[in-house]
């Protein structure tokens, strides 16, 4: 975890210059981290490589609590819908020309099997727009929640993006066959108990 918080403050501090979460340690955490957070890894040589967090809709979370502003009708909430926040993927490991680098179709896909494992059907994301038709091409149903606004100097919108087996199968054609993707993704944190807390 400790290697995932130097990501985190890598990518959103120095790369997105987030100023606000900068620290003097270089490892971005927040209040979110809690035990009721699911952190998936991309591990490959012993280095965090990607990551991602799941946050439960029946508790605070960055849409309830940061960033309402984004959402014009009633909060999504309920034990099948989690909410999708920093993910990151280590620069050397990102690809421009495919819908996903391989590394990012692995953090995605894990999503997917983790919810259909747990119940969980849909996920909420603050994004850039530009991830709308990307996640229509995966095989998410996406439901806008509002209109796009200016946030942190990028054009945020937040969506709610439906999945099942199909969004799987979908990502598994578009993983690149034999394209060097490192292996070996963890889960870290899993809460205990119902993981629809």
């Amino acid at each position: 975890m400790d290697q995932a918080y130097r990501l985190r403050h890598s990518v959103f501090v120095e790369e997105k210059d987030w100023s606000d979460l900068r620290t003097e340690d270089g490892r971005e955490r927040d209040r979110f981290d809690t035990d009721l957070a699911v952190h998936m890894l991309y591990v490959w040589e012993s280095r965090v490589i990607g990551y991602q967090r799941m946050l439960p809709s029946l508790r605070p979370h960055i849409l309830s609590d940061v960033l309402p502003q984004l959402c014009d009708g009633e909060l999504p909430s309920g034990p099948h819908i989690w909410e999708w926040t920093r993910y990151c993927v280590e620069p050397a490991h990102r690809e421009r020309g495919r819908i996903l680098s391989p590394v990012a179709n692995v953090l995605l896909s894990g999503i997917v099997e983790w919810g259909l494992a747990t119940g969980v059907t849909t996920i909420i994301i603050e994004m850039n727009p530009l991830w709308l038709l990307r996640l229509v091409q995966l095989h998410f149903k996406v439901t806008p929640l509002g209109i796009p606004q200016v946030i942190g100097g990028e054009e945020t919108i937040a969506v709610t993006a439906e999945f099942d087996e199909r969004t799987l199968e979908r990502l598994r054609e578009v993983r690149p066959i034999g394209a060097g993707v490192p292996e070996g993704s963890v889960f870290a944190n899993w809460p205990a108990g119902d993981p629809t807390l």
